[in-house]
Order: C-alpha cells, then sequence, then structure tokens
C-alpha cells in the first residue's frame, strides 16, 4: 500500500501502488502493460466488463447531444429509464441519484416521510442488522451502525435500531411505536457476503405488513444481475415497499436509483428530495444501455451458470488447500472466500498471480466477477488462486487471520 506525499488527493484511501490504462472485458492492463483478470468488477460495478461496445457507443453518442440540464425540465431519456426498471420491478416510482449512498438517503428519507404524511411523524426509525453496510454519508453510516466507520464524526444520526443478522426475535423487540420500517441487505456484501435464509425475509415481509411499517431492501450492490437475476428479491420471492441500486446500474458511470411502489411513495411532493446531476443525461444514456444487455434473453442464465460453474470450482480448491481456505459463500457472482488465513495477505496474494479480488468482513475475500465472463477465464481464476493457495501455505505466512 502506498500514500504519495506528492499527491494531492485526500489520503482516505490505502492506494495499492498499481495502476492502470485500459480494460478489456474482464481484463485490465495496468501502465506497465501487464494485464490482469478483475474479478472485483470495481467492486460489483462493471457488471458487463470494460469497454463493452454497447455501452462506449451509447455514450459517445450522447456525449454529442447533451451533457446536462437540469430536473427543471423533462427528461425523455430519464422517463424511458424510470419506466423500464419499474417494468421489471415491483416499482411505480424511481429517484435518480448519483451513488448508492444518496440512493439509501432518498430510501429512508421515503419512510419518514411516508409516516409523516400519514400523520405519524414520530414514526421515524428504522431496523438495521449487524454486519451491514449502507454508506457513507453520516445518515447511511449511522443506518451501517460499524463503530470503525463512524470513530471521529461526532454523534450518529438519530434514528435506527441495529440488531443481529438473521434474528427474529430481535427484530420484534426492536419494533416499536417509533419504528418507520425494516432495512436490510438481501445478501451482505461488505459484511462478508453473509446472507438468511429466505425464511426470515418472508417473516420481515409478514411483519411489516402486521405492524403497517415499510420493508427497504438495499439492492446497491445485490441489484442489476450480481446474484443471477435483475433484483435479488425476486430470488428470495419477498418483495419489498422501497429499493436502493447504484454500483451495476450505469455499468462503470455513476448513477444510483430508488425504487418504490405509489404508497411508499405517497409522502413525497414537489420540494421534499432532489438532486442537481441525478438523472444527469450521460449516466441515463448509460444505464440505458445496461438494460438493453442485461435484458437480451439468455444474460441471467449466462451468469447463473458462470456462478455454478466458479463454485464449484472454488470448492475443489478449498478442498485442496483447508489451511488457507475455509468456505464458498453466497449468490450468483457475488461470492465470498472465507480464508483461514488473514483475508488482507490473500488478496495480496491473489494480486501477485494477477487476478484482482476485494476483501470484505469476516476474513473473507470476494470474488466479483463481470457477468459476461467466460468458462476460461474462470478457469484461469481459478488456477491463480490455486498458485496463491500453494504461496500462501509455503511458510510465507506463520499467523493465523485474527
Amino acid at each position: 500500500m502506498t500514500n504519495s506525499a506528492t499527491s494531492h488527493l485526500l489520503p482516505v484511501f490505502a492506494r495499492v501502488d498499481l495502476g492502470f490504462e485500459r480494460g478489456e472485458g474482464a481484463w485490465l492492463i495496468a501502465t506497465n502493460g501487464e494485464r490482469y483478470l478483475d474479478f472485483t468488477s470495481g467492486v460489483a460495478v462493471n457488471a458487463l466488463g470494460h469497454a463493452h461496445p454497447h455501452l462506449v457507443a451509447a455514450l459517445q453518442e450522447q456525449a454529442t447531444k447533451l451533457w446536462h440540464m437540469s430536473n427543471l425540465f423533462k427528461s425523455p431519456d430519464g422517463e424511458r429509464l424510470a419506466a423500464r426498471l419499474c417494468e421489471q420491478s415491483f416499482a411505480d416510482f424511481v429517484f435518480f441519484a448519483n451513488s448508492g449512498a444518496e440512493a439509501m438517503e432518498c430510501a429512508i428519507k421515503i419512510a419518514r416521510r411516508y409516516h409523516a404524511s400519514k400523520e405519524h411523524p414520530e414514526r421515524y426509525r428504522l431496523v438495521t442488522f449487524e454486519g451491514a453496510f449502507h454508506g457513507r454519508t453520516l445518515g447511511t453510516l449511522a443506518a451501517t451502525g460499524s463503530a470503525k466507520y463512524l470513530q471521529g464524526f461526532g454523534p450518529p444520526l438519530d434514528g435506527f435500531d441495529q440488531v443481529p443478522h438473521g434474528d427474529l426475535e430481535a427484530v420484534k423487540k426492536a419494533i416499536g411505536p417509533h419504528t418507520a420500517g425494516i432495512l436490510i441487505e438481501p445478501v451482505q456484501g461488505e459484511g462478508g457476503v453473509r446472507s438468511a435464509p429466505p425464511a426470515f425475509f418472508r417473516a420481515l415481509r409478514q411483519l411489516c405488513d402486521d405492524k403497517h411499517i415499510l420493508l427497504i431492501f438495499d439492492e446497491v450492490q445485490t441489484g442489476m444481475g450480481r446474484t443471477g437475476d435483475l433484483f435479488a428479491y425476486k430470488r428470495l420471492g419477498v418483495t419489498p415497499d422501497i429499493m436502493p441500486l447504484a454500483k451495476a446500474l450505469g455499468g462503470g458511470f455513476p448513477i444510483g436509483a430508488c425504487l418504490a411502489t405509489a404508497e411508499a411513495a405517497s409522502g413525497m411532493t414537489p420540494g421534499s428530495h432532489g438532486s442537481t446531476f441525478g438523472g444527469n443525461p450521460l449516466a441515463v444514456a448509460a444505464a440505458n444501455a445496461v438494460l438493453d444487455v442485461m435484458l437480451q434473453p439468455g444474460f441471467f442464465e449466462h451468469a447463473q451458470k458462470m456462478s455454478l460453474l466458479l463454485k464449484q470450482k472454488l470448492a475443489s480448491v478449498v478442498d485442496r488447500h483447508p489451511k488457507v481456505l475455509a468456505e464458498v459463500r453466497g449468490e450468483g457472482l457475488l461470492i465470498g472466500l472465507k480464508a483461514v488465513v488473514p483475508s488482507g495477505d490473500l488478496v495480496n496474494a491473489l494480486r501477485d498471480e494477477r487476478l484482482l479480488t476485494v476483501g470484505a468482513g469476516d476474513n473473507v475475500v470476494r470474488f466479483l466477477p463481470p457477468l459476461i465472463v467466460t468458462e476460461a477465464e474462470i478457469e484461469q481464476s481459478v488456477q491463480r488462486l490455486d498458485r496463491a493457495c500453494v504461496a500462501l501455505s509455503g511458510g510465507e505466512l506463520k499467523r493465523a487471520a485474527s
């Protein structure tokens, strides 16, 4: 890791001393010409890989027409994107933002405003879960509830009651007269690629219906195909009231979205929320292009097939290297390898083999290949993992994971 003394970038990232100049599909080419197999995908962002021709063409065309206007005026392309997202989901309305954290902020505001509009302004609290990650703004940090992210930023925003992940009785106890809803990720990405059984999510839906509160699924990371369907809630068979999206929505171009039913969004009126850049024409063009590709016949079947293949091959590596790897977990192409050695050492060893991965909580390393990954590329990734495990088990590491 390095933080150059000559850099004028705020030193909030412990950046690896490695830079890239271009990408091709599942590959990144470093400034020194070396090729890396990218199973980070910009942390689940580049779902269609790098320089996808349809995305490139869509942005090039839009760049010659209109970059920015204002949400004071109509956006025909934004209307089309919103309609397509609603057609493919439970939602009636969409708000466009610039990031996952902004989409999450919108979801929190929609939930609070809903109850205020029903003459219950006291209902503003959300039940959240240990191990979650919802963003870096002060509001989403409070929803996340992790001390390491909150430290040094003053008292956290009030309104969040955190309970153990998957503990239904704890959820029931946390719900009170001030509860507005329940906020959960279908799969915890940053938290270690952890999920609860489908029955738990069905129970949350029933609780929300019984208590007249809202269910929010944070699909910033799981949405847009990452778990094998366009949205993870479809695999669970449980429909939320509000759903933030981002990451893969723009295929690499910054855009977030918050989807909601007409009932959940009934409190949102002109002036209650806004964004200068949200629904920017360039971002909308990118997101529409992503949907063009993902909605083609066979796209998700391919992703599901690659998921099964990768999981099977990773499991065989776990069997061969039990002193390095413990288990495979995850859904679709959001896959976690729980390590025995420190996960950061595994990430480094994989990078030495020219395979890019990203760490997560619970001593997990995430494999997040683009959804267009091929069988040959999966085979290459497994071979590189195997070599990294050999290196790690060859006496180079003596310490156990903390």
